[in-house]
Protein backbone atom coordinates (compact mmCIF):
# COMPACT_ATOMS: atom_id res chain seq x y z
CA UNK A 1 0.00 0.00 0.00
CA UNK A 2 1.45 3.65 -0.80
CA UNK A 3 2.32 5.78 1.99
CA UNK A 4 -1.05 7.30 3.36
CA UNK A 5 1.67 10.53 4.80
CA UNK A 6 2.29 12.21 1.66
CA UNK A 7 -1.29 11.55 0.00
CA UNK A 8 -3.99 13.72 0.42
CA UNK A 9 -6.52 12.21 2.81
CA UNK A 10 -8.99 11.97 -0.61
CA UNK A 11 -6.40 9.71 -1.96
CA UNK A 12 -6.76 7.12 1.10
CA UNK A 13 -8.78 3.91 1.17
CA UNK A 14 -11.95 4.68 2.15
CA UNK A 15 -11.41 2.67 4.89
CA UNK A 16 -8.41 4.99 6.11
CA UNK A 17 -10.30 8.28 5.96
CA UNK A 18 -10.81 9.58 9.58
CA UNK A 19 -13.95 10.88 8.46
CA UNK A 20 -15.26 7.69 6.48
CA UNK A 21 -13.70 5.11 9.62
CA UNK A 22 -15.86 7.08 11.90
CA UNK A 23 -18.64 7.05 9.83
CA UNK A 24 -17.84 3.19 9.39
CA UNK A 25 -16.60 1.67 12.75
CA UNK A 26 -17.51 4.90 15.27
CA UNK A 27 -14.99 7.52 17.39
CA UNK A 28 -14.12 5.09 19.31
CA UNK A 29 -11.65 3.38 16.55
CA UNK A 30 -9.95 6.55 15.59
CA UNK A 31 -6.91 7.71 17.23
CA UNK A 32 -5.67 10.84 18.92
CA UNK A 33 -4.03 12.03 15.74
CA UNK A 34 -7.20 10.75 13.43
CA UNK A 35 -9.43 13.05 15.65
CA UNK A 36 -6.87 15.96 15.39
CA UNK A 37 -6.31 15.50 11.79
CA UNK A 38 -10.22 15.81 11.50
CA UNK A 39 -10.03 19.33 13.23
CA UNK A 40 -7.23 20.24 10.93
CA UNK A 41 -9.14 19.16 7.68
CA UNK A 42 -6.53 19.79 5.01
CA UNK A 43 -2.97 18.88 5.29
CA UNK A 44 -0.15 20.26 2.76
CA UNK A 45 1.26 19.58 -0.56
CA UNK A 46 3.59 17.38 0.79
CA UNK A 47 1.94 15.59 4.07
CA UNK A 48 -1.72 15.02 4.90
CA UNK A 49 -3.66 16.00 7.62
CA UNK A 50 -3.18 12.92 9.99
CA UNK A 51 0.65 13.01 9.60
CA UNK A 52 0.73 17.00 10.44
CA UNK A 53 -1.53 15.83 13.62
CA UNK A 54 1.48 12.69 14.36
CA UNK A 55 4.10 15.86 14.27
CA UNK A 56 2.12 17.82 16.69
CA UNK A 57 1.71 15.20 19.17
CA UNK A 58 4.98 14.01 19.15
CA UNK A 59 6.38 17.21 20.12
CA UNK A 60 4.51 16.99 23.43
CA UNK A 61 5.25 13.12 23.57
CA UNK A 62 1.40 12.17 22.51
CA UNK A 63 0.05 13.64 25.65
CA UNK A 64 -3.18 15.20 25.14
CA UNK A 65 -3.20 17.36 28.32
CA UNK A 66 0.19 18.64 26.95
CA UNK A 67 -1.09 19.52 24.06
CA UNK A 68 -4.14 21.52 25.40
CA UNK A 69 -1.32 23.73 27.30
CA UNK A 70 -0.12 24.65 23.90
CA UNK A 71 -0.79 28.42 22.55
CA UNK A 72 -1.07 29.70 19.17
CA UNK A 73 2.58 30.51 18.87
CA UNK A 74 3.34 26.93 20.07
CA UNK A 75 0.83 24.96 17.73
CA UNK A 76 2.43 26.93 14.47
CA UNK A 77 5.48 25.61 15.17
CA UNK A 78 4.62 22.82 13.27
CA UNK A 79 5.33 23.38 9.75
CA UNK A 80 1.55 23.58 7.77
CA UNK A 81 0.04 24.94 11.22
CA UNK A 82 -1.14 27.65 10.41
CA UNK A 83 -3.55 30.20 12.47
CA UNK A 84 -7.29 28.59 11.09
CA UNK A 85 -5.59 25.22 12.59
CA UNK A 86 -4.31 26.40 15.39
CA UNK A 87 -7.08 28.02 16.40
CA UNK A 88 -9.29 25.19 15.68
CA UNK A 89 -7.14 22.84 18.04
CA UNK A 90 -7.30 25.30 20.54
CA UNK A 91 -11.30 25.73 20.78
CA UNK A 92 -11.45 21.85 21.00
CA UNK A 93 -9.34 21.70 23.90
CA UNK A 94 -10.90 24.46 25.68
CA UNK A 95 -14.48 22.55 24.69
CA UNK A 96 -12.56 19.41 26.30
CA UNK A 97 -12.04 21.14 29.53
CA UNK A 98 -15.44 23.03 29.80
CA UNK A 99 -17.56 20.01 29.54
CA UNK A 100 -15.55 17.89 32.08
CA UNK A 101 -16.40 21.25 34.41
CA UNK A 102 -19.91 20.96 33.21
CA UNK A 103 -19.89 17.05 34.40
CA UNK A 104 -18.35 18.25 37.94
CA UNK A 105 -20.67 21.50 38.47
CA UNK A 106 -23.07 19.78 38.03
CA UNK A 107 -22.51 17.64 41.34
CA UNK A 108 -23.05 21.17 43.12
CA UNK A 109 -21.70 19.71 46.89
CA UNK A 110 -18.45 20.03 48.02
CA UNK A 111 -17.12 17.02 49.92
CA UNK A 112 -13.72 16.98 50.10
CA UNK A 113 -10.65 18.10 48.86
CA UNK A 114 -10.40 15.45 46.11
CA UNK A 115 -14.03 17.32 44.60
CA UNK A 116 -12.74 20.70 44.39
CA UNK A 117 -9.10 18.93 42.61
CA UNK A 118 -11.66 17.65 40.31
CA UNK A 119 -13.41 20.70 39.35
CA UNK A 120 -10.39 22.75 38.83
CA UNK A 121 -7.70 20.85 37.32
CA UNK A 122 -10.20 20.65 34.47
CA UNK A 123 -10.52 24.19 34.51
CA UNK A 124 -6.44 25.52 35.22
CA UNK A 125 -4.82 22.14 35.78
CA UNK A 126 -2.94 22.59 32.35
CA UNK A 127 -2.84 26.70 31.78
CA UNK A 128 0.71 28.16 31.16
CA UNK A 129 -0.13 30.76 33.75
CA UNK A 130 -1.37 30.74 37.07
CA UNK A 131 -5.13 32.08 38.09
CA UNK A 132 -6.49 32.02 41.74
CA UNK A 133 -10.06 30.96 41.84
CA UNK A 134 -12.20 30.99 44.76
CA UNK A 135 -15.70 28.90 45.71
CA UNK A 136 -18.54 30.51 47.55
CA UNK A 137 -20.83 27.99 49.50
CA UNK A 138 -23.26 27.84 51.72
CA UNK A 139 -23.87 26.43 55.17
CA UNK A 140 -24.27 22.90 53.39
CA UNK A 141 -20.89 23.44 51.85
CA UNK A 142 -23.63 23.73 48.37
CA UNK A 143 -21.57 25.90 45.53
CA UNK A 144 -23.22 29.02 45.48
CA UNK A 145 -20.91 30.48 42.72
CA UNK A 146 -17.30 30.54 42.06
CA UNK A 147 -14.82 32.76 40.60
CA UNK A 148 -11.70 33.82 38.95
CA UNK A 149 -9.91 36.86 41.27
CA UNK A 150 -6.39 37.19 39.35
CA UNK A 151 -4.24 35.63 36.76
CA UNK A 152 -0.36 36.00 36.72
CA UNK A 153 2.46 34.88 35.01
CA UNK A 154 4.51 31.31 34.96
CA UNK A 155 5.43 31.83 38.71
CA UNK A 156 2.86 33.99 40.51
CA UNK A 157 -0.27 35.96 40.41
CA UNK A 158 -1.26 38.81 42.86
CA UNK A 159 -3.93 38.51 45.65
CA UNK A 160 -6.11 40.66 46.97
CA UNK A 161 -8.05 39.61 50.17
CA UNK A 162 -10.55 42.41 50.34
CA UNK A 163 -11.36 41.31 46.26
CA UNK A 164 -12.19 37.64 48.12
CA UNK A 165 -13.76 38.94 51.19
CA UNK A 166 -15.79 41.29 48.79
CA UNK A 167 -17.73 38.41 46.49
CA UNK A 168 -18.11 36.37 49.82
CA UNK A 169 -20.17 38.84 51.40
CA UNK A 170 -21.89 39.68 48.19
CA UNK A 171 -23.07 36.69 47.71
CA UNK A 172 -23.96 35.50 51.07
CA UNK A 173 -21.61 32.82 51.51
CA UNK A 174 -20.81 30.67 54.51
CA UNK A 175 -17.73 29.59 53.73
CA UNK A 176 -15.62 29.56 50.84
CA UNK A 177 -12.89 27.78 49.30
CA UNK A 178 -9.36 28.78 47.03
CA UNK A 179 -7.64 27.51 44.59
CA UNK A 180 -4.74 28.32 42.22
CA UNK A 181 -2.42 26.28 39.66
CA UNK A 182 1.48 26.12 39.55
CA UNK A 183 2.10 26.10 36.05
CA UNK A 184 5.21 24.01 36.91
CA UNK A 185 3.54 20.99 37.96
CA UNK A 186 5.19 21.22 41.64
CA UNK A 187 2.35 21.50 44.05
CA UNK A 188 3.91 21.76 47.15
CA UNK A 189 3.13 25.37 48.28
CA UNK A 190 5.26 28.56 48.26
CA UNK A 191 5.72 30.62 51.47
CA UNK A 192 3.25 33.37 50.06
CA UNK A 193 0.83 30.36 49.31
CA UNK A 194 1.16 30.51 53.11
CA UNK A 195 0.58 33.03 54.23
CA UNK A 196 -2.28 34.59 52.14
CA UNK A 197 -4.04 31.56 53.05
CA UNK A 198 -3.21 32.33 56.60
CA UNK A 199 -4.33 35.99 56.25
CA UNK A 200 -7.71 35.35 54.26
CA UNK A 201 -8.29 32.27 57.45
CA UNK A 202 -7.95 35.06 60.00
CA UNK A 203 -9.70 38.06 58.20
CA UNK A 204 -12.84 35.76 57.13
CA UNK A 205 -13.33 34.73 60.99
CA UNK A 206 -14.31 38.75 61.35
CA UNK A 207 -16.73 38.27 59.13
CA UNK A 208 -18.07 34.84 59.66
CA UNK A 209 -17.10 33.38 56.57
CA UNK A 210 -14.93 30.13 56.94
CA UNK A 211 -12.16 29.41 54.56
CA UNK A 212 -12.28 25.50 54.57
CA UNK A 213 -9.49 24.57 52.29
CA UNK A 214 -6.75 26.30 49.90
CA UNK A 215 -6.47 23.73 47.26
CA UNK A 216 -2.94 23.79 44.87
CA UNK A 217 -3.33 22.08 41.54
CA UNK A 218 -1.66 21.00 38.92
CA UNK A 219 -3.22 18.68 35.50
CA UNK A 220 -2.78 15.57 37.34
CA UNK A 221 -2.44 16.10 40.93
CA UNK A 222 -3.11 18.52 43.95
CA UNK A 223 -2.16 19.67 47.41
CA UNK A 224 -4.54 20.79 50.31
CA UNK A 225 -4.06 23.15 52.87
CA UNK A 226 -6.32 21.22 55.02
CA UNK A 227 -5.94 17.64 54.27
CA UNK A 228 -2.08 18.43 55.55
CA UNK A 229 -3.18 20.39 58.46
CA UNK A 230 -1.74 24.01 57.63
CA UNK A 231 -4.22 25.76 58.90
Amino acid sequence: MENNDFLSIKNWAPDDRPREKLMNKGINSLSDAELIAILIGNGTKNESAVNLAKKMLSVVNNNLNELAKLNLSDLKKTKGIGDAKAITIMAAMELGRRRKLSDIIEKKKITSSRDIFELFSAKIGDLPHEEFWIILLNRSNTIIDYHKISQGGISGTVIDIRLILKEAIEKLASALIICHNHPSGNIKPSDADIQITKKLKEAGLYMEINLLDHVVVSDNSFYSFADEGIF
